[in-house]
């Protein structure tokens, strides 16, 4: 059996730990909002048209943030058509998805439905079919208190209190050929600076988010970067980053290491800032927002016929079914985004209902968590305070995709005003348990709070609607703690999580 070993010092602090980490999107999407989050005829549904039973999922999987409208669907939306009386908003095509949006949720319907979760608005605006004035209209609406055209449209549409939405994303990956209206580094940069600054001049603490790179394997990566900061530096606050991971060609030991590939794009981008930052000789430093990542298995939708020539209203499109691998991959990437919160300050799981997500729902019946809800959910609840600098002694393995990557992946947080810390472990081995001991001593640990572990004789069992609860988690009764010095043992293929008190 391998052996491994961690070593957590509560001083060697990385950074506070942004609770807009947790953070998810909303898409129109296929079924993320009609058929999702609401459905009026639903046994749960509330008199806005939402589905309770989600709302409290939701509530459980710990988001803070949501990312909204979109994702690929905000490059052709007209925000107007999403607001005022529901019988007169028109139906519009999505060309993005090839399906028909109704409007029937729009800005104000949706801010209501986030004070049910208790997450904030991060509101991204249309620069791919749009520009600088339906981004400063929408601003308008959504956050000017009273007293102009659009704020008074928003109070006689029945919300009399501004949204005051704090982060704003400028378009949606503006870099990808499938984006409507996409465009070259240079022009994209361009309209960039001007929205951003035009907003700032309308609210000088709006937090804004640049476009990055849609995935670090797109040909223009990193010089992407570049060039739109050349020219939006002065004006933005943060560069977006998106990423997803599936398992290839049966290589489930390359799939476990993909955490590697998002360190490389975090390193990448953020020497890249801080250059085009140090060229300019400024003191203020871009953070990234990984506003999409997650597990999606995009290949296999590429070569279904989910998008087809009809035009539908939410049809059935990206709902991959999550395995035990899966879970076990996003608490790794969770980890990862944890291991540089001080330059990752946001982030979101994309999507959060339906839609390569987290929680499923059937129209007129249940709502049930993937197998990846119980990572995010447990991390969300116990990484609290400060993420520390984690020494991991392990043994190592050759990927074909990522080289050489440790069986043992581990991080370590520490909370202050609690005294608590917390462990999340991850085995990589797909055919061995590991022992690893834990030195949690500089933490003044006395005692296991909570001790669980996701893990399977199957690593590809999965939760389906005929089978909810295949998978979840269980106490790992091998924890114990000795001195300070904890010892557990971890099953092939897992994700753990350790509550130190």
């Amino acid at each position: 059996m391998p052996t491994a070993h961690v070593e957590l010092d509560r001083r060697s602090v990385i950074a506070p730990i942004n609770r807009r980490l947790f953070g998810s999107f909303v898409e129109h999407l296929g079924r993320c909002v009609y058929d999702g989050i609401y459905e009026p005829g639903h046994p749960t549904a509330d008199a806005d048209g939402f589905r309770r039973d989600v709302v409290d999922l939701v509530k459980e999987l710990g988001s803070t943030t949501i990312r909204y409208p979109g994702g690929n669907f905000v490059s052709g939306f007209r925000w107007e058509d999403s607001v005022g009386p529901r019988d007169k908003r028109p139906v519009r095509r999505d060309l993005a998805w090839h399906s028909l949006e109704t409007n029937q949720v729009g800005l104000d319907e949706f801010a209501r439905w986030l004070k049910l979760t208790g997450s904030e608005l991060m509101l991204a605006v249309n620069l791919g079919t749009r520009g600088i004035e339906a981004a400063l209209d929408l601003l308008e609406y959504a956050n000017h208190p009273s007293g102009t055209a659009l704020s008074d449209e928003r109070i006689a549409n029945g919300t009399p209190e501004p949204h005051d939405i704090r982060m704003w994303c400028l378009g949606n990956e503006m870099d990808g050929p499938w984006q409507t209206g996409y465009m070259t580094a240079d022009d994209y940069g361009k309209l960039a600076a001007r929205t951003a600054a035009a907003m700032k001049m309308a609210d000088k603490d709006l937090e804004l988010v640049v476009c990055g790179s849609s995935g670090s394997g797109m040909p223009t990566f990193g010089e992407w970067e570049r060039v739109v900061l050349e020219h939006a530096y002065d004006n933005v606050d943060y560069v977006s980053c998106h990423a997803y991971y599936q398992e290839r060609g049966g290589d489930l030991g390359s799939f476990l290491a993909s955490a590697l590939d998002m360190q490389y794009f975090i390193d990448t981008v953020v020497a890249t800032a801080d250059h085009v930052g140090d060229r300019r000789k400024s003191k203020k430093r871009i953070m990234l927002s990984f506003d999409e990542w997650n597990i999606w298995y995009l290949d296999e939708h590429q070569a279904s016929d989910e998008v087809g020539d009809q035009w539908r209203v939410a049809p059935r499109q990206l709902e991959d079914v999550y395995s035990v691998a899966d879970a076990v991959v996003l608490g790794d990437l969770l980890m990862t985004l944890l291991r540089n919160c001080d330059r990752v300050t946001a982030a979101s799981l994309a999507q959060l209902v339906n839609v390569i997500a987290p929680i499923m729902t059937e129209p007129g019946g249940d709502a049930w968590r993937q197998t990846t809800f119980f990572p995010f959910s447990v991390t969300s609840r116990l990484a609290r305070g400060a993420a520390l600098q984690t020494r991991v002694t392990s043994e190592t393995y050759e990927t074909a995709v990522h080289g050489e990557a440790a069986l043992l992946d581990a991080l370590g947080t520490f909370d202050d005003e609690t005294g608590t810390g917390a462990v999340f472990l991850v085995n990589r081995s797909t055919t061995e348990s590991q022992t690893v001991t834990v030195d949690a001593r500089s933490l003044g640990a006395s005692r296991i709070a909570e001790a669980v572990t996701l893990a399977d004789a199957d690593p590809y069992a999965k939760n389906t609607l005929a089978d909810q609860n295949r998978v979840g988690l269980a106490p790992n009764a091998s924890a114990e703690i000795a001195d300070g010095v904890v010892t557990v043992v971890l099953p092939p293929v897992s994700w753990t999580a350790l509550s130190l008190a």
